[in-house]
């Protein structure tokens, strides 16, 4: 390994460990913030922040060649029970880092700091943005979603999350309805009223049985399950009112909006989304950047796991150090040779990446491919 990418898997791990000593809860995220600014700062990057949010510009930013965000989160979630170590202790056993953020996504974020770090001044064929930004964990309104215009034109992105460094090239998306049934109050005891609970059952009903037509290779069918249901305030009356919540896990062959008006169209309750933002994303398996990771020896596959790049208008692939099932559980870790491999990899995968193979690949699209 080159001296100058060894020093900064060094840099990067020291970071991380600093990081999960610094709570940084969603819309806490300030202090880890200041510590991302100072990394960039340290290593002669210019970096700009909102809120939480902080990001970088390759120096030699061109507006004629393409762009690729490298993009993740410094935000966590809450500990829950069941930790042995201190979440916050940063604990180092050997190889095996363990603390609260560090495998989701802490050792991603450090990643691609490093790799951005060591493309920063170089005279690549395309430019670099990295953007680490907050309130992930709750699709906030004060994370990527709100720093995203300010990037201009961007042609694909790497976000960082726990894959193994597999290929996540699609990632089923989320909506959540509030649905409500409506009735007429009558006494139970007589043949009155219009029982909301029913109409409701009747929607629940279509809902547990229709299947939409389009069927992702990678992220299978959409999935509607009803997790919530209210009804009622006596034993006595019919209820006029029927409330109930369905989780909708959609796949990238249907927006969302499109998925709440096929819904609309077929049940005779009202339904509300709590918003249609969060859409499933995809990258195409012909992407020069999914080929050279295909050639690097990584998998391919569907990650039924919400990110930030529901929120992304464009191209995206999810690929970091970890393991998506240490993530949100006691004693959270990362191996920090994991780390090390990481930035190896993500260096290998933009090194002689040109901007011609991002051409053809926007020709290939546009044919059809």
């Amino acid at each position: 390994m080159p001296d100058v990418i060894s020093q900064l898997s060094d840099d990067a791990i020291a970071l991380l460990i600093r990081l999960i000593q610094t709570p940084s809860f969603s819309r806490e995220e300030a202090d880890t913030a200041t510590l991302i600014q100072e990394f960039l700062t340290a290593h002669g990057v210019l970096a700009n922040r909102q809120d939480n949010n902080v990001w970088a510009v390759s120096q030699h930013f061109d507006a004629d060649k393409p762009t690729v965000l490298l993009n993740s989160h410094h935000d966590t979630v809450k500990a829950g029970a069941g930790w042995n170590y201190p979440p916050f202790g940063a604990v180092l056993e050997g190889d095996k880092l363990i603390g609260l953020g560090s495998n989701d996504a802490g050792a991603s974020a450090v990643s691609l700091l490093a790799v951005f770090c060591y493309f920063y001044n170089k005279h690549n064929a395309f430019n670099l943005i990295c953007a680490i930004t907050a309130e992930e964990e709750i699709s906030g309104a004060k994370g990527i979603r709100s720093v995203l215009p300010q990037f201009g034109k961007i042609d694909v992105g790497i976000v960082g999350e726990p894959t193994g460094m597999n290929l996540a090239i699609a990632e089923k998306g989320l909506i959540v309805l509030d649905a409500t049934a409506h009735g007429k109050t009558g006494h139970a005891a007589r043949e009155e009223g219009e029982n909301a609970l029913y109409k409701a059952l009747d929607d629940i009903a279509w809902l547990r049985q229709y299947q939409f037509p389009e069927v992702s290779p990678l992220l299978g069918p959409v999935k509607m399950t009803v997790t919530q249901i209210t009804a009622g305030q006596q034993h006595n009356v019919v209820p006029d009112r029927c409330q109930f919540v369905v989780d909708v896990r959609t796949n990238e062959l249907y927006q969302n909006q499109e998925i709440v008006d096929i819904i609309r169209a077929n049940v005779q309750s009202e339904i509300v989304p709590r918003s249609t933002h969060l859409n499933s994303s995809s990258i195409s398996e012909n992407h020069p950047l999914v080929r050279k990771g295909v050639a690097m020896g990584k998998q391919v596959y569907g990650s039924p796991t919400l990110s930030d790049q529901s929120m992304m208008p464009f191209e995206t692939l999810k690929m970091g150090p970890g393991e998506s099932a240490r993530s949100h559980t006691p004693d959270e870790f990362i191996l920090v040779s994991e780390i090390r491999a990481a930035i190896q990899d993500y260096i290998t995968l933009l090194t002689d990446l040109d901007a011609q193979s991002f051409a053809t690949f926007g020709k290939q699209v546009s044919q059809g491919f």
